[in-house]
């Protein structure tokens, strides 16, 4: 699977003009690796499946149409846009040959991904599919430092002990 951010998904060979670079693209089958541009044509002709974009203060009602427009010309199969300033999910699916409006998000599972979405805590919080909430990047980055205190803890630990050992003439080694 190949996950980009704002990079640009070029869909039609010879013509960039046509093109647009989604907030958050998912691609199954095509692999991961840098790339300056997503073109289509030179990855199996596969579209991107899923499509996020946030809304921003600075979108317009046009330029949004026109970015619809351009994900059910061109074959996204789920289509999300988010407004964190309403905390409102809305969303498309693809059947008939169309993306199609998604009646209710609260609970909605996407079915390429797997994941649920909810709003309900006042965020948009999204869930893999064993449940477990994928964390925002603050809350990662304090549960791993977290960890990395609490490992350092034990090593210091660790350390003790082997000194204590050696005092009483045993190599901790050989234990």
């Amino acid at each position: 699977m190949f996950v980009a951010g704002d990079l640009l998904w070029y869909p039609v060979e010879g013509d960039n003009k046509t093109c647009q670079a989604p907030d958050t693209m998912v691609v199954f089958g095509r692999p991961k690796g840098d790339r300056g541009s997503y073109q289509q044509w030179l990855e199996d002709n596969i579209a991107p499946q899923v499509v996020f974009e946030i809304i921003s203060p600075g979108n317009r009602m046009g330029q949004m149409f026109k970015l619809f427009k351009s994900y059910d010309d061109y074959g996204v199969e789920e289509y999300y846009i988010y407004s964190p300033e309403d905390n409102e999910l809305i969303g498309w699916l693809r059947s008939d040959g169309k993306l199609n409006y998604i009646e209710s998000m609260e609970g909605w599972v996407s079915p390429r991904l797997e994941i649920p979405f909810e709003t309900a805590s006042g965020d948009l919080e999204i869930y893999r599919p064993d449940g477990l909430k994928f964390l925002y990047y603050v809350e990662l980055s304090r549960q791993m430092e977290q960890e990395r205190q609490e490992k350092e803890l034990v090593k210091q630990k660790a350390d003790r002990l082997s000194e204590k050992l050696r005092e009483m003439g045993i190599n901790p080694e050989e234990i």
